[in-house]
């Protein structure tokens, strides 16, 4: 079952402001994605959902964080029905990410009192996602809307948690412009954990990345 829950979750999100985006067939490879993560600052990583047996990957990165890396949160995207949020949650997921609004995942997640975050792309689908207990709406895919459409929605419902996943990159100009625009925090996957990095295995390359994305956003913060 879930080690945090979902207010401590969205506390977390809200504090770090990004959530690395990570899949990987291999789990020792993962298990160092996550170290890499962790040393670097971050204490959230979702694992995507989306090669065979992945939810026997994730549970054991998910063992893995729970012994050694004391305070680092685990959660799973890509999950579109409930029957595979249920799976992952009987694992240990502490949120699922959706890339659609799925009224069956908000009821087993609710449940359970698990963060779920549905993607969204309209202030009608945000509306509803918010009625069914959604803390943070996942904006998917980010950079088909941007920053404007952040705008335009906290302007109605200023009280709406926005996370943009796609279109977000490690760049401070980017950064800077969905965090002016209101969001809370931010989906980073292959622009923060690059092929590049992995083929080459620099794990001490994408802990310094973490930890700068995590330093730009803070600074971002503090001049808004």
């Amino acid at each position: 079952m879930a080690q945090y829950s979902r207010l401590e979750v969205a506390s977390v999100m809200q504090k770090d402001g990004m959530i690395p985006l990570f899949y990987h067939s291999d789990v020792e490879v993962g298990k160092k994605v996550l170290k890499a993560c962790y040393d670097g600052g971050g204490r959230l990583l979702e694992f995507t959902s989306r090669g065979d047996f992945a939810f026997e990957i994730f549970g054991e990165l998910n063992k893995y964080a729970l012994k050694e890396l004391p305070g680092m949160i685990l959660g799973v995207g890509s999950i579109t029905d409930a029957g595979s949020a249920s799976m992952y949650m009987q694992l240990g997921s502490n949120f699922i990410i959706t890339p659609v609004l799925r009224e069956d995942i908000a009821i087993v997640c609710n449940r359970r009192k698990v963060l779920w975050s549905p993607g969204c792309g309209s202030l009608t689908e945000i509306a509803r996602a918010e009625e069914l207990g959604c803390e943070i709406v996942k904006l998917f895919p980010g950079g088909i809307y941007g920053p404007d459409f952040v705008k335009s929605i906290k302007g109605p419902q200023p009280w709406t948690s926005i996370m943009p996943t796609g279109g977000v990159s490690t760049d401070k100009e980017n950064l800077k412009s969905w965090f002016d625009a209101g969001v809370t925090c931010v989906g980073i996957g292959s622009n923060l954990i690059s092929k590049n990095i992995l083929d080459k295995k620099d794990y001490l390359g994408l802990e310094m990345n973490v930890k700068d994305v995590l330093q730009i956003i803070q600074s971002i913060r503090g001049a808004i």
